[in-house]
């Protein structure tokens, strides 16, 4: 069976190490640079944990498990509007909760709490999309390249083994570079992330329409996100347009952040 190149499973886990660094750096970041408070972070990390990770992926699995879910994700537009009212709906909902019902009072004093927020919610995000899933792909790169893949491939049937077996052809096809564009993404995304909160910050505390905005802005570059999967446009097309989304809404948030500070 072909190998997966060593230059594959070098940038596998370089974006590995920071899918982990990234929430880190960011904490650092703003509670040394920006004198931030700790809580935000860790309420940004709650968060996505119940609405995204527990929430949102129960109805997911609920959803995909039918057939309804099977023709929804045959129909590209319908999937993306989908996906990207799912996320919006679960993310924002959980900064309204954050941001309205738990950092009240000593916290909303400090505006840098909305980006420390963002912080934990968008680092977490990176470290389960980014840090574990290269894990999975160096483990499963060393049991190729050891041979013992056909062990594993006999003990499988059905779906599972369709979804294994486009994993090991995409860890031995794909070019080494690939394994590093997951890095970009996460970066770009955090700063979306960030974005959004404080865009929802503001919201709670004087401009809901605000919060509006945030909604769709997320809506917008999910299901865009979706439809450019779907179409199968170069990856790193797809992660130029993202940078140009998130340099976009950070540079309009940052005018909102400055205006309302």
């Amino acid at each position: 069976m072909d190998r997966v190149p060593f230059l594959s499973m070098v940038f596998i886990a370089i974006s590995c190490v920071v899918g982990f660094a990234i929430p880190v750096i960011l904490f650092i970041y703003f509670r040394k640079k920006k004198h931030a408070d700790i809580s935000p972070f860790f309420v940004g990390f709650t968060i996505f944990m119940g609405m995204v990770m527990t929430w949102e992926a129960s109805i997911h699995r609920a959803v995909f498990g039918s057939t309804f879910g099977v023709n929804l994700k045959n129909n590209i537009m319908l999937y993306a509007l989908y996906g990207g009212l799912m996320a919006a709906a679960f993310e924002e909902i959980g900064r309204l909760i954050a941001f309205g019902f738990i950092l009240r009072k000593k916290y909303r004093d400090k505006n840098i709490n909305a980006c420390m927020y963002g912080a934990g919610h968008g680092g977490l995000e990176a470290t389960v999309i980014l840090g574990f899933t290269m894990i999975s792909n160096l483990l499963l790169s060393f049991t190729i390249n050891s041979g013992n893949i056909s062990d594993v491939l006999g003990r499988l049937s059905g779906d599972n083994l369709v979804q294994f077996e486009a994993s090991i052809k995409t860890l031995i096809m794909s070019p080494s570079y690939i394994f590093l564009l997951g890095i970009f993404e996460r970066v770009f995304t955090v700063i979306i992330q960030i974005s959004l909160s404080v865009l929802v910050w503001f919201a709670v505390k004087r401009r809901k329409f605000l919060f509006v905005i945030a909604f769709l802005l997320h809506f917008a570059v999910d299901a865009m996100s979706i439809i450019m999967a779907g179409i199968h446009m170069p990856a790193i097309l797809i992660e130029l347009i993202l940078g140009i989304e998130a340099a976009l809404i950070a540079v309009f948030v940052r005018k909102i952040y400055v205006l309302e500070s």
